[in-house]
């Protein structure tokens, strides 16, 4: 019995090392942005830093693991620009203190957006000009610094395309995060680009190094179908090094997904963004379905966050100047208790992802794709395996096989956009029907 024991130890599978996870590969980040279009707390009609720490329970539920908040420092002059302070319309230094502290305490960190110019036609002044660069580079090292020892979670930069040799610049940006992570609270360095799809963007995405998430954007003012949406996301895996992250966003430029997609798509793209192997970045209100403002100038184009039915939907007792019935209806705490709402399939992704090891690490195979279909894998070691089917099209049914290995003809539902799927239900994968902007996902087990 004993000899028999042992041939069944040695023979048995291995298990795979588990990677090292930092906090930002765990859950979703949410980035607030400008802080007053979020939560005013003194009545004045503008959103600021307590009125962050307010709203932290309803956060903690979406189980995000960061804010990316701001820029906090006042748009200037570059000879003026103070990124060392907090504009007073958004609070002081000690509100931002209370608010790290309170939002420790739920396990989420903050990332502070520094991009110096944001209010400016150029995130980054002239940096093309020489007598800047170094000027310019100085004062955000030291910011960094500044911030890094604070206590934020990482730092976030911005229309990072629009510098001159950007990936050395970058480098030495990371090693400040990289740095300040030695006393065993790991730091994180975020960049974006205005646009993303640029060349120099990918080249500079292939010399990024680990402790650094990059954006890309899987929507970014276009319709993009399953087909150019599967492209797109092998084109970044092919530029991303084995320890890089890649951070997931879907949105117009600075906008809200809602504004991009068409309606009935959203929870596809919810679907798309928490079961693909990176992090999901989402936009505040993007997990309601929150719009821009249309027919405003685009510094102007941000909705207030649409908390509840009391007056200004729970944002402000005082009297916001942005209105618009495009979100007419459309509440934090009115989706809360139903379990179609998009916020309920947020919050679900976000709960499966941090805690089943094929969605929260797993390798990523495409299965299937056209102009109007998705399918991929995700799965790792002797877990339970997942499968995303998604249909782009919100007004045609379509049909697929997925033919592959190792996965079985018919696996188990794990949820869907369509009401009619039973969950716990077995699916044959072949001639697997999908409603117009359905969104799929299925789940079958690990077998030797």
């Amino acid at each position: 019995m004993l000899a028999g024991a042992v041939v069944i130890i040695v023979q048995a599978p291995r298990c795979r090392p588990l990677p090292v996870m930092e906090w930002w590969n765990k859950g979703p980040l949410y980035q607030l942005g400008d802080p007053k279009t979020f939560q005013d707390s003194n009545s004045d009609g503008v959103g600021d830093i307590f009125g962050i720490q307010e709203r932290l329970d309803s956060l903690s539920t979406l189980k995000v693991k960061g804010l990316v908040v701001g820029p906090l420092h006042a748009p200037l002059e570059l000879s003026d620009t103070k990124l060392t302070e907090i504009d007073p319309n958004y609070g002081t230094m000690e509100d931002f203190k209370k608010l790290l502290e309170a939002a420790r305490k739920k396990s989420i960190q903050i990332i502070l957006d520094l991009t110096p110019n944001h209010g400016g036609s150029s995130a980054w002044f002239n940096y093309s000009v020489t007598a800047q660069n170094g000027e310019l580079l100085e004062k955000i090292k030291e910011a960094m610094n500044f911030w890094l020892d604070f206590g934020v979670g990482g730092i976030y930069f911005n229309g990072m395309e629009n510098i001159d040799n950007p990936g050395e610049i970058i480098e030495e940006l990371r090693n400040i995060t990289a740095n300040h992570s030695s006393d065993g609270k790991a730091r994180v360095l975020l960049v974006s680009a205005n646009d993303p799809h640029s060349d120099k963007m990918l080249t500079m995405l292939n010399d990024t190094a680990s402790g650094m998430l990059t954006a890309r954007y899987l929507i970014h003012n276009d319709n993009s179908s399953g087909s150019s949406l599967g492209e797109r996301i092998k084109q970044y895996q092919q530029v991303t090094s084995e320890q890089d992250w890649i951070l997931w966003a879907v949105r117009p430029r600075l906008g809200h997904m809602a504004s991009a997609v068409h309606e009935k798509l959203l929870r596809v793209y919810q679907l798309l963004l928490f079961t693909l192997q990176g992090t999901p970045l989402t936009l505040y209100g993007d997990e309601i379905g929150l719009k821009d403002l249309p027919g405003q100038p685009a510094a102007a184009s941000s909705p207030y966050m649409q908390w509840d039915d009391s007056t200004n939907h729970g944002f402000s007792n005082g009297l916001p100047d942005r209105s618009s019935n495009v979100n007419e209806n459309i509440t934090f705490k009115g989706q809360e208790n139903n379990k179609n709402s998009i916020l309920s399939v947020y919050k679900r992704l976000s709960e499966l992802r941090g805690k089943e090891r094929s969605l929260l690490h797993g390798d990523f195979t495409l299965l299937y794709q056209n102009d109007k279909t998705l399918a991929y894998e995700r799965s790792w070691d002797q877990n339970e395996r997942y499968v995303s089917v998604l249909n782009f099209d919100p007004e045609m049914e379509i049909s697929l096989t997925i033919e592959h290995k190792n996965i079985p003809e018919k696996c188990t539902v794990v949820m869907s956009s369509n009401s009619e799927r039973k969950e716990d239900s077995s699916i044959s994968l072949k001639d697997l029907k999908l409603v117009p902007g359905e969104a799929l996902l299925l789940k079958y087990p690990y077998t030797v």
